[in-house]
């Protein structure tokens, strides 16, 4: 079975036989899965009135743990935007009820954002969906197969410098 990036190969190859084309190989479909991936999380997510970053947010916040609390300076660090990014989120999912903004008592230059309970209700009932349109997505690998294509993904993210974020904050 072939896929588009075999095609952009084959075309490579005959053009240019003096250079190998198998890293585009590996990169193509990897940027490929991204958008395919990200298109079907997206849909899945719209059944929600959610937003993939809003999905994001909520979602770290309440994996942090009690008190669903985050500085907004390690919701920067997770979701690799902006800090005038966040800003314009947090203020989105404020006006929608679903986290709140104040100053962190032990650094008032902090501002700390909170999973309000709606908040927290609505991402618990849309996590559970999340998985199950995830594990679909991925059925065309064998348990083993997920878990050996997880490995070789860890391991170039951390070749690339992907490190998880401080968020001890």
């Amino acid at each position: 079975m072939q896929d588009n990036v075999d095609r952009v190969l084959e075309q490579w190859a005959a053009e240019r036989p003096d250079i190998d084309p198998a890293p585009m190989g590996v990169v193509g479909r990897i940027q490929r899965a991204s958008g395919l991936l990200e298109h079907e999380l997206r849909h899945h997510l719209a059944t929600h009135e959610l937003q993939l970053w809003e999905f994001d947010i909520l979602a770290t916040l309440r994996r942090s743990g009690h008190p669903y609390r985050l500085t907004a300076g390690a919701l920067v660090e997770t979701s690799m935007v902006t800090s005038g990014a966040i800003t314009n989120r947090i203020d989105r999912l404020v006006a929608k009820d679903l986290v709140t903004r104040g100053t962190d008592p032990t650094n008032r230059r902090s501002v700390m954002v909170t999973l309000t309970e709606k908040g927290r209700h609505l991402v618990d009932d849309v996590v559970v969906g999340h998985v199950a349109n995830e594990t679909r997505l991925l059925t065309q690998l064998t348990p083993h197969e997920q878990e050996h294509l997880a490995a070789l993904l860890r391991k170039l993210l951390t070749g690339l410098g992907d490190v998880p974020p401080n968020t001890a904050e």
